[in-house]
């Protein structure tokens, strides 16, 4: 990184840290900034979450009926991809076709698979874009553990956890059916993800939702609407940087971590915001990558462990799984009215499922577009297990550790107002999780300290390219462009962590699903530019 850069960075800290720091000392600053976050946050979420002009339980906001929509239309046709190709998908993973992928194609020849430099984005950190094409050298396995890597998260631990202390254990039964259709979703928009990719003439790649929206539509004769499309997406994605992909996981890393050291206060929270941003701005600014690429690492080893974890909350409660699961079945055709009824109850999981795996938000496109092929289907064939991975199987894992914990009615589906509450006390998603591992493995909540700001570092990062990917989209591939949306991302990590759950949340998932609007209707228009690619990659490996 340049001295213009780190003198930058010097700067920007100065501004953004020592007015705080100041303010810090003052009490109540996280109610101040959580007052001037709500309103914001409540009418993004009143306008993305407006529901459908239709009798219950099909009352659910347009949004999610678009998402849900397109993903059954994409399951139907593609012949239940989901399902249908799934020993493909292994397949491919294992590394079945990898000779033939990268063998010359003399009727579709792909001059980026010669450029030796595609994962170098000036600035970045390779590993942070989940690139899957370094030189060649990363095969199928390697880029679904990555991509895994960059999902398993806060989605994971404290969405699941708001989702059934909200919705009861039913939402867990419409997180699997969202995450299953999902995966066809994430088929679709990965492989034009590759397919419409812009790649430098020094092999930098730049692609996702932006590239294959104006291009693609270009494609089928409808540019200037597939220009317009882009844009939308392009603003959705920057806001969903600074919420679900940035002030969400600051806040429930700062909860966590207030939690365990027994501290309170908006000083002291806005103090931990101030530290993660610092962080934050050190990586993603100053180009220190050393703290990026031990986190990498680190996180796959957090997610086995929680993984290895939960199996062993539910071995030690494997006598009441059948009745946990029964909660689930029952709950998702006849909830309470606590919990908002059967729409309710579809809200909160496919809310949760599309936080958590964004399939049908088009932010997966923005990483996959990276890899190193030339059939784009093979990496859409290779995304799809994401979703099952994410979504079908760790939430789910997540939800039963939660449902077991409350076989005694330690807490109230539906809560108040919205908020979790254990007995007087409301908890937000990360502790209610924390409590039921805890349950179990007592003292677990300091290993899942450590997971959850891991999780929550990664996924800044990872997020952090993605609106800056979009940021550049708008306004061009510049200095300024590049330092101005890079400030802005870090003070998102203060706001973060002062504001409350409940606002932090509105924003998040209003943006995150804000994306879907543009992406869903650029995924219907170019779903069959996606069936002549599948059709051309099973020709290729002979399964046709």
């Amino acid at each position: 990184m340049n001295h213009r850069v780190s003198r930058c960075l010097f700067a920007t800290l100065a501004v953004l840290v020592l007015p705080l720091m100041s303010f810090a000392q003052e009490r109540g600053l996280d109610e101040r900034i959580d007052a001037a976050f709500k309103p914001i946050a409540d009418a993004f979420e009143a306008l993305v979450f407006y529901p459908a002009p239709l009798p219950a339980p099909f009352n659910i906001p347009i949004v999610l009926l678009l998402l849900i929509g397109g993903a059954t239309f994409f399951t139907i046709a593609f012949g239940f991809i989901n399902l249908r190709r799934f020993p493909l998908a292994i397949q491919v993973v294992r590394g079945k076709y990898d000779d033939i992928e990268m063998v010359g194609d003399a009727d579709h020849h792909d001059p980026h698979v010669e450029k030796s430099e595609v994962n170098i984005v000036d600035g970045d950190i390779p590993e942070t874009i989940k690139d899957e094409s370094h030189h060649g050298e990363v095969n199928h396995f390697q880029a679904l553990a990555t991509a895994v890597s960059g999902t398993v998260g806060l989605g994971n631990i404290a969405g699941v956890a708001v989702a059934i202390g909200i919705g009861g254990p039913g939402a867990t039964f419409w997180m699997i059916v969202a995450g299953l259709l999902g995966m066809s979703s994430k088929f679709v928009e990965c492989t034009l993800g590759v397919k419409y990719r812009d790649i430098d003439k020094d092999g930098t790649v730049h692609g996702g939702p932006m590239y294959y929206l104006s291009k693609g539509f270009a494609d089928i004769k409808m540019g200037p609407i597939g220009k317009v499309l882009a844009i939308i997406f392009a603003v959705f994605c920057v806001g969903g940087s600074f919420g679900g992909g940035n002030a969400f996981q600051a806040n429930q890393a700062t909860s966590q971590i207030t939690t365990l050291l027994g501290l309170e206060g908006g000083a002291v929270r806005t103090v931990i915001g101030l530290i993660l941003a610092i962080i934050t701005a050190v990586v993603i600014i100053g180009g220190i990558k050393r703290i990026a690429t031990v986190t990498e690492k680190l996180v796959p080893v957090m997610a086995i462990i929680y993984i290895i974890a939960s199996l062993i909350i539910i071995g030690a409660h494997f006598s009441e799984v059948p009745a946990a699961i029964g909660q689930i079945i029952s709950g998702a055709f006849t909830p309470t009215a606590a919990v908002g009824g059967i729409a309710g109850v579809i809200i909160q999981g496919f809310r949760r499922a599309a936080f958590s795996n964004e399939a049908g938000a088009g932010s997966a496109a923005i990483a996959h577009s990276a890899v190193r092929t030339k059939y784009p289907a093979s990496e859409g064939i290779v995304a799809l297990l994401e979703p099952f991975i994410d979504t079908v199987i760790i939430c789910t894992m997540t939800a039963i550790v939660i449902v077991l914990f409350n076989m005694d009615g330690f807490f109230q589906y539906g809560g108040i107002n919205g908020n979790i509450m254990i007995g007087n006390e409301v908890v937000n998603g990360v502790d209610l999780t924390a409590r039921a591992y805890n349950d179990v493995i007592p003292g677990f909540n300091a290993v899942l300290t450590v997971a959850i700001v891991l999780f929550a570092f990664s996924t800044l990062i990872s997020w952090s390219y993605y609106g800056l990917q979009s940021w550049k989209y708008l306004f061009g591939r510049s200095f300024a462009a590049d330092i101005s949306y890079k400030v802005l991302f870090c003070i998102f990590v203060v706001i973060g962590s002062a504001a409350s759950l409940g606002s932090v949340l509105a924003f998040s998932d209003a943006m995150i699903l804000a994306m879907v609007f543009p992406n869903m209707i650029g995924l219907l228009f170019l779903f069959p530019k996606v069936r002549e690619e599948l059709s051309r990659y099973l020709k290729a490996i002979g399964k046709a």
